[in-house]
């Protein structure tokens, strides 16, 4: 008895140390926020809020095509040839930008036009959009945030939006009970129903990472009481790949969490699992279960943030991502993809894509991969063997690369080969690799746009535009093509240098005068 009230003590203390070490990192930010002279971040939000609503008209006007972003959702209409934007963000390495912009890209006349509609969302990067065809068309959004130009603040939405693509009104949906704030999450409707999974919550001084489940009726206009059953789930994560299935299973793979193994060092994890989400037969039909996928064919390399999407032909696509690599002991290097991979949902097999002019050649190659393909189907044990962990530390960061009973073992770090964009000229006819791209299939096509690709302390969020037909795979067909201008960058590390001293000083003046930590 006496040895558990010890222990119920050292917690309050220890809860105690850790609400006193929140405060100063708060008072901390108070000042730099006040050197900077910007306005808190709910405020901001209140501000934007207050813009929308003095709009008093619906307005489509034919525009440019949309500016450099990541982070921001591209859907099809649901009926239509035409391509719905909405939000994302670009970094120019002073200040962050957040867009609200709501583009439509009418694909057989390429002409983009931009909608501005009375009381719509705010500006918002990390959210998920997804389009049914009920009544003519809906476009449905949750979630994301809102970052302060300094990017010291940041500000997560829990709210849930839908517009009618035939009056181009928005509505936000007030219904209780749904996911607390978040970005980074991932989004699908199948089945009436959306489905909301995973995602992080970061205000700069505390993270959370989430693998809960939501589900909104899209018949009733309420997020449902749900129960997940078995013992099986996957790890917690954002900027994973999502998928749905016509009979509404849902596939979660891959993405990025981080954990703070102790002071001043985290756990980063590239995760490469796959989980099948499905209703429970035992259930009234607002039961699920998860289970663990072992997919077949070519093994993806380990990536998050991802662009992926779903055609009508059954297969999930994905293009670019990000490995986070340690390169020295100072920085954290990002390995950035551009590879095209499409999984079968039904037959849960993977293939890496070569787009590439069809020749003689060309051809048998494409023959012998539809053969390889299809022995994989046949016997998806026959996979490329999988190194479960794989490590990197500076004594700082520790980044991980894991699957499903991923345990302590080491190897080296797989070391992208991928040519520098900011080096010598690249190919402009084919997508450069990059992270947080939009992608979707409309018709049978395949959308490519936007991203970033990071190189030291430079961030390229591009504003390019290319379409591939799924059905030939032979070229892809720059609408926009690659601009490596299409930012300035500045370099603002001298600057952050001596901000940055001058807090240190800050900060140990605070940890002189400081001599009266909890200690039991």
């Amino acid at each position: 008895m006496g040895k558990k009230d010890k222990n119920k003590k050292k917690g309050k203390g220890a809860e105690k140390t850790a609400m006193k070490t929140d405060k100063k990192l708060a008072a901390k930010q108070k000042k730099m926020l006040e050197k900077l002279g910007e306005t808190d971040i709910a405020e901001i939000v209140k501000n934007l809020e207050e813009q929308e609503k003095n709009l008093k008209a619906i307005s489509e006007d034919v525009c440019p095509a949309p500016t450099a972003r990541s982070n921001f959702s591209l859907v099809a209409h649901p009926e239509k040839e035409e391509l719905i934007m909405f939000g994302g963000e670009l970094y120019n390495g002073a200040k962050v930008s957040i867009y609200n912009d709501l583009f439509f890209y009418n694909i057989p006349r390429n002409e983009w036009k931009q909608l501005r509609s009375p009381s719509g969302p705010t500006p918002r990067s990390g959210h998920q959009m997804v389009t049914v065809a009920t009544d003519g068309g809906q476009l449905w959004m949750f979630g994301g945030e809102h970052a302060s130009p300094s990017q010291l603040q940041f500000y997560h939405y829990k709210d849930l939006w839908t517009m009618s693509l035939r009056t181009r009104q928005w509505s936000k949906i007030a219904a209780p009970h749904g996911p607390s704030a978040r970005s980074g999450h991932r989004m699908v409707a199948a089945k009436k129903r959306l489905f909301v999974f995973g995602g992080f919550h970061d205000n700069n001084q505390s993270y959370h990472y989430y693998n809960d489940v939501h589900v909104f009726s899209l018949e009733s206009y309420e997020w449902l009481q749900i129960e997940i059953g078995g013992t099986i789930a996957p790890p917690v994560r954002s900027g994973c790949c999502m998928a749905a299935t016509p009979d509404g299973k849902i596939f979660v793979w891959g993405g990025y969490s981080r954990t703070s193994m102790k002071k001043d060092l985290d756990r980063g994890i590239t995760h490469t699992d796959m989980f099948q989400l499905d209703v429970d037969k035992s259930g009234n039909g607002n039961k699920y279960k998860w289970s663990s996928v072992k997919a077949g064919g070519y093994r993806p390399k380990p990536r998050n943030s991802v662009g992926c999407t779903v055609a009508a032909n059954g297969k999930a696509y994905c293009f670019g991502g990000v490995m986070d690599v340690n390169e020295d002991d100072e920085n954290v290097q990002g390995q950035f993809g551009d590879e095209l991979l499409s999984f079968d949902l039904t037959t849960q097999v993977w293939r890496l894509l070569e787009v590439v002019a069809k020749t003689k050649s060309s051809a048998k190659k494409d023959n012998d991969m539809e053969m390889a393909g299809d022995a994989a189907a046949a016997d998806p044990t026959a996979t490329v063997s999988e190194k479960s962990v794989t490590t990197s530390t500076d004594g700082i960061f520790t980044v991980t690369v894991g699957g499903p009973g991923s345990s302590s073992a080491t190897t080296t770090p797989y070391v992208s080969t991928i040519p520098s964009l900011f080096g010598p000229a690249r190919r402009t006819d084919v997508p450069a690799p990059r992270m947080n791209p939009g992608l979707c299939v409309c018709k049978g096509i395949l959308y490519l746009f936007g991203g970033l690709y990071e190189e030291d302390e430079k961030q390229q969020t591009l504003n390019d535009f290319y379409a591939l037909d799924l059905h030939k795979l032979d070229q892809w067909k720059v609408l926009i093509p690659g601009n490596r201008k299409a930012h300035d960058w500045i370099d603002d590390s001298e600057n952050s240098s001596s901000d940055e001293e001058g807090s240190d000083e800050e900060d140990d003046d605070d940890d002189d005068s400081d001599s009266d930590m909890d200690t039991d």
